[in-house]
């Protein structure tokens, strides 16, 4: 997995307009784009990529936790929010970007440490102004729910 190390690595808006979303995000998976800095960060990185679906593979560390030694909240929530929003995103049209407008979290249970999640993103709908889309983290094995969410973003036609 690639990761950009500095603003000069990531594609700038005429890169990101000139291919659909689905493209775009087949690139960062592939690693003809590279993946963002906060996934380095956070220690996740992009699995699957379909047609309305996005996956992302990641585990927390210590580095992860909270004051009391639990997986921080915002864990969870950056990583739901971005592969919901990325899910809206293999919709969004050659032109257009997308933005998250608001998220939801629930988290349902803690995530032990060291454990391999996987974070999915489902698009519901996809339209000229708003994406909507809902998500989950699982343990890797399927069996364990850790959290849910839902999203609403703003797709927006970039102007010349």
């Amino acid at each position: 997995m690639r990761f950009a190390d500095s603003p000069d690595d990531l594609p700038d808006r005429d890169r990101v307009t000139s291919m659909s979303g689905l493209a775009f995000m087949q690139a960062v998976r592939d690693g003809a784009l590279p993946s963002p800095p906060l996934a380095r960060l956070l220690n996740y990185g992009v699995d699957t990529v379909e047609d309305g679906r996005v996956v992302f593979r990641g585990t927390p560390t210590f580095d992860h936790c909270n004051p009391v030694g639990t997986v921080h909240g915002g864990w969870y929530g950056t990583l739901l929010d971005s592969c919901m929003a990325c899910a809206v995103m293999t919709r969004v049209p050659q032109g257009s970007v997308y933005t998250t407008l608001e998220y939801k979290v629930n988290i349902v249970r803690a995530i032990p440490l060291g454990t391999e999640i996987l974070a999915t993103g489902w698009c519901d709908h996809s339209g000229r102004s708003t994406g909507v889309a809902h998500g989950e983290i699982r343990s890797a094995d399927g069996e364990t729910l850790f959290a849910t969410g839902s999203t609403t973003c703003l797709i927006m036609a970039v102007r010349a």
